[in-house]
């Protein structure tokens, strides 16, 4: 069979993670890969992590099934003002829910394996700033804990059962970035155990998730079809994005955000 990909100039992918393509076979093609700028969709993730923070809080899903029977006034809720984030990952998306969390009264703390500016600090008013090294050391105190990392090889399951362990029973997890980022089948027996209070998912390992996955069941779980980046801007600002690169392609120009 004809290599099809012999007369590609440019292979640009609409989204940020790179996780689901073959990057080995392109880079062996020496065909340039682009992707967009994780800015497009950082202001939805940051939303939607909100939201979820807001709903756990709240108990939003035990709220409704004791509505739905007739059950007023209750659960009691938490207010986010003075309740700990951590936020591992510290690009786009983690910074602007830095800003909304600091709205709120939250204290924020943030792990990034590139090393976070005395700046960075200082303007998104972090508590506390530190590398791979102190996630553990940081878990025990959060009472939020959401994820922004990549998928790859060193992330994949950066929570599992021994750090699930360390976070406090009181506590939730949100996960806005890539499902495999979790040890599911960990996260589900914390959950079911009481070990953890809750989770908010917009993301799985498997997608789409099968209706009886046992997460999906649980009162304690806030999940979402993969929507944080679905945004009206978000597609706006990745369309015109792909347009610029294949304009600069065709003037000859080197495409912007190359990764390979």
């Amino acid at each position: 069979m004809a290599d099809l990909s012999s007369s590609v100039r440019l292979w640009q992918i609409l989204g940020t993670g790179t996780d689901h393509f073959d990057l080995v076979y392109w880079r062996s093609k020496r065909i340039p890969i682009a992707n967009c700028p994780g800015t497009f969709t950082a202001v939805g993730l940051a939303e939607l992590a909100v939201m979820f923070m807001l709903m756990l809080a709240r108990r939003f899903r035990v709220a409704e099934l004791r509505f739905s029977s007739g059950d007023y006034y209750g659960p009691a809720g938490m207010e986010l003002r003075t309740r700990r984030l951590l936020l591992l990952g510290f690009g786009a998306s983690a910074r602007e829910l830095a800003k909304r969390a600091n709205s709120f009264g939250m204290l924020t703390s943030a792990i990034d394996a590139i090393p976070i500016t005395g700046q960075a600090v200082e303007e998104f008013c972090l508590v506390e700033a530190g590398g791979p090294e102190r996630i553990e050391a940081l878990l025990d105190g959060a009472d939020f804990v959401s994820l922004h990392l990549p998928l790859n090889e060193e992330t994949r399951h950066t929570i599992n059962e021994h750090r699930l362990r360390l976070m406090k029973a009181s506590a939730f997890l949100v996960n806005v970035a890539r499902g495999e980022l979790v040890d599911e089948h960990a996260l589900e027996k914390a959950l079911r155990n009481g070990q953890l209070a809750g989770a908010g998912l917009d993301v799985f390992s498997n997608e789409p998730p099968v209706p009886s996955s046992g997460l999906l069941t649980l009162p304690n779980v806030i999940a979402t079809p993969h929507i944080a980046g679905a945004t009206e801007e978000a597609s706006r600002g990745r369309a015109e994005f792909v347009a610029a690169n294949v304009e600069r392609l065709a003037a000859g120009d080197p495409p912007l955000n190359l990764v390979v």
